[in-house]
């Protein structure tokens, strides 16, 4: 803003002062004579002589916001980091005039109470005829009228009258029953409950009278009616058993059905992992977890294998059975002669179990069955790996009705067994190649190790192997001749591949160079890249989102991404063991919002995610959202397609 001005062109204005000069002329300066005295200008000794061209110079002065005379450096302690910092805005402002007022609305009673005081006062303060106050009163007491134009509407509903409805139900028939209980028919009981098991026993020992080959038959026979009095408490026991357990970890259970996290509200996008029950086994301290897997119909039971991946601590394993209604003792308890490698539970026999073992067999345990032995063991098979058995997965039953697995070795071959009758019969599938490093005299010798396998989720033919050398290879069981693709994945050993539940081209990998990527299988490089500080040990894909997937690393972190959210870093990392415990192997549940993962010393730790973390969209007023795969298939693409 600029404002202009002239200096005045008059002498008179340049002068600042009058000056009476009575006594150079001597005139008299008496009372009632002054309008006779003159007034001269005098001009001040430090006044400046301004021509006419310097008098009609305009002077051009720039008015600013800013104020000159505001601090510039002004520093203030910031509780919040600790330390000092420099106001970057400071206040302009200045105030000239300052006036403080009070007005009074002219309708309020108070503005009326000094209106009339003024006008008593403008009419001179005098007594008003009685008829002037009551006017005057009339007129202020009179109500104004709405100005608002508002009608006011009242009305009433009758209330509804009160009902009573009673009915009466037949009573349940009744009976009286009383006896009395003494030592002598607690004896005869006892007695009679004798006899009738000798006479089982009996019954079942005439079948083999004459036939010496049944001996073991009789022996079994003489076992189990010895052990018939504690089977008879043994469901009856276990029922009690997770009824303390559930007085035990009631707090745990509640937090498992009720609990959702409310601070995720403040979190924004992130979310946390709140821990519920540690299953372990004292005789498995020694063992580390290398697998872990869900029933898919009984949703509270989950398999553990127990082994090592190191080669100088080889031993005995085990195969436990927890469930979560039970977290302090295994459901199952199987033994092993080598270390389990890796398991799998049938989709639809839920109680037979695919293991392969690190000697590289591997062997089919029926639930079913009391016993603690394999009912189908490749030991005695021509067709044995030679190597640790990495992977194991049911496939649909063949032709014959047969059931069926497929399994991953370091010795390099994919192999599928089929059980019939009381042996399994293998079929090799195909055999990895030798990367190209290798010598040609020695590619017989050292093989290509499979360290992961996965079937696609609607080609049940189609399946991905990782290597040791960081390689996936896309195959089919129709051709084992060849594989059809092969992917540059990692620059050191896979440790997990798997097919997206959802999208029919998605897949992720994990390996020890401390990368998680996902891949579009038309394309040769990843879509996706994290990278997680660390080595990977497993990866998994959520069941209820196409976008949702956690990994473990080495360090005891679980991660957890969420691609529809955040394409760039993990919405949880957080830390679930103690130190030096490193993780090796997380699954979700297929139903309920938790995971597990197990560690290097045996134990298995369930967490449940915050709502942050399981997110679904919001559904709008009186507006129904799509829901089904269908929804997550075009969730995924969209990411795909905005990364292409």
């Amino acid at each position: 803003m600029s404002v202009s001005h002239k200096v005045g062109t008059m002498k008179s204005k340049q002068v600042s002062s009058f000056v009476m000069q009575d006594e150079e002329e001597g005139l008299d300066t008496a009372e009632g004579e002054e309008w006779m005295q003159g007034k001269t200008l005098v001009k001040p000794p430090d006044q400046l002589d301004l021509t006419e061209a310097e008098l009609n110079e305009e002077i051009t002065r720039v008015l600013k916001a800013s104020n000159p005379n505001a601090p510039q450096n002004v520093v203030r302690y910031s509780f919040k980091e600790g330390c000092y910092k420099p106001i970057v805005f400071v206040d302009q402002m200045a105030i000239h005039f300052e006036l403080e007022g009070n007005l009074v609305h002219k309708e309020s009673d108070e503005g009326r109470r000094l209106m009339a005081k003024q006008a008593e006062v403008d009419d001179g303060g005098g007594v008003e005829r009685p008829d002037n106050v009551a006017i005057k009163a009339a007129k202020r007491e009179q109500k104004l009228t709405n100005q608002f134009n508002f009608n006011e509407r009242a009305s009433q509903t009758l209330n509804n009258t009160p009902r009573d409805i009673s009915c009466q139900t037949e009573p349940p028939p009744r009976a009286n029953f009383s006896a009395t209980a003494n030592q002598w028919e607690i004896y005869d009981f006892y007695v009679e409950e004798l006899q009738r098991r000798e006479k089982s026993k009996e019954k079942h020992e005439g079948q083999f009278l004459n036939k010496e080959e049944d001996k073991s038959k009789k022996k079994m026979i003489q076992a189990e009616t010895q052990n018939d009095d504690i089977s008879q408490l043994a469901k009856v026991v276990k029922i009690i058993e997770r009824m303390v357990n559930q007085n035990i970890f009631d707090d745990v259970a509640q937090d498992f059905m009720y609990f959702e996290d409310a601070s995720d509200e403040f979190r924004g996008e992130k979310g946390t992992l709140l821990p519920l029950w540690t299953f372990q086994y004292d005789k498995a301290k020694s063992l580390s977890v290398t697998a872990l897997c869900w029933n898919h119909k009984y949703n509270d039971l989950f398999a553990v294998g127990l082994g090592s991946h190191e080669f100088t601590q080889q031993g005995g394993g085990m195969l436990l059975f927890y469930t979560l209604k039970n977290p302090s003792y295994p459901e199952f308890i199987f033994n092993t002669a080598s270390g389990v490698m890796c398991l799998d539970i049938h989709e639809h026999l839920s109680y037979l179990v695919a293991v392969g073992l690190y000697d590289g067999c591997v062997a089919v345990y029926n639930l079913k069955k009391k016993t603690d032995q394999p009912i189908y063991n490749s030991r005695a098979s021509s067709g044995k790996h030679t190597s640790a058995v990495m992977q194991v997965k049911w496939q649909k039953d063949d032709l014959d009705s047969n059931h069926n697995f497929i399994s991953v070795s370091a010795d390099g071959r994919l192999v599928s067994w089929t059980l019939v009758k009381h042996e399994l019969v293998f079929t090799e599938i195909i055999k990895l190649p030798v990367i190209d490093t290798i010598p040609d005299d020695l590619k017989d010798v050292i093989p290509t190790v499979g360290t992961s396998l996965d079937f696609h989720k609607q080609k049940d033919y189609s399946f991905l192997v990782g290597t040791e050398h960081g390689k996936i290879h896309k195959g089919s069981k129709y051709y084992s001749s060849k594989f059809l693709e092969k992917y540059d994945a990692h620059f050191m050993n896979v440790t997990r591949v798997k097919w997206n539940p959802f999208h029919p081209d998605v897949f992720i990998s994990c390996g020890w160079d401390w990368m998680v990527k996902i891949w579009d299988q038309t394309m040769k490089s990843p879509v996706f890249t994290f990278e997680l500080k660390t080595s990977v040990t497993d990866v998994a894909w959520a069941p209820y989102s196409s976008t949702v997937f956690a990994a473990v690393t080495t360090d005891g972190k679980v991660h957890v991404f969420d691609l529809n959210i955040n394409k760039y870093e993990a919405l949880c990392q957080q830390k679930v063991v103690s130190k030096k415990t490193k993780l090796f192997n997380i699954e979700f549940n297929p139903v309920h919002p938790i995971i597990i993962v197990g560690d290097d010393r045996g134990h298995v730790t369930s967490l449940k995610l915050s709502p942050n973390l399981r997110k679904k969209p919001k559904e709008k007023k009186g507006q129904d959202l799509p829901k089904g795969p269908e929804v997550e298939i075009a969730k995924m693409e969209q990411l795909l397609s905005s990364m292409r």
